[in-house]
């Protein structure tokens, strides 16, 4: 049972039973590719009010995996409205477009630093041999 409350100052609280919660239909909205972006979304759909569910391996011993973020049927298109915006709104951060991305370290530079070592030790045991 959900039950509103208004108080003095006008604020409406709302509360829900366990009974009342259980009988919400939940349905899908997203499909996260491991448990942390899964959280985050919850959380981010949570802030604004809407009732989520995580449903996959979310707390196993090897939480990896897809993860569905359920909302309620009522809540449904304002979730998908909110995510989209959020995704429109990421893909105009421009925070760190003027830094220049540094460049990628050659594979071949970790073997030449252990080539290096290893001569260098192969130096110092035959010095050591031919004294």
């Amino acid at each position: 049972m959900v039950t509103l409350e208004v108080s003095a100052g006008g604020e409406v609280a709302l509360l829900a039973t366990v009974v009342g919660v259980q009988g919400l239909r939940m349905v899908p909205v997203l499909r996260a590719n491991g448990t942390f972006h899964a959280r985050v979304v919850a959380a981010r759909l949570g802030s604004e009010g809407i009732v989520t569910q995580l449903r996959g391996n979310v707390d196993g011993p090897y939480p990896m995996g897809s993860i569905e973020v359920l909302v309620t049927e009522d809540d449904l298109e304002a979730a998908r409205e909110l995510l989209l915006a959020d995704e429109v709104e990421s893909s105009f951060d421009t925070a760190g477009a003027d830094e220049v991305a540094p460049e990628p370290v050659p594979a071949y530079r970790g073997w030449l630093l252990v080539a290096a070592s290893g001569l260098v030790a192969l130096s110092a045991l035959l010095s050591s041999l031919i004294r």
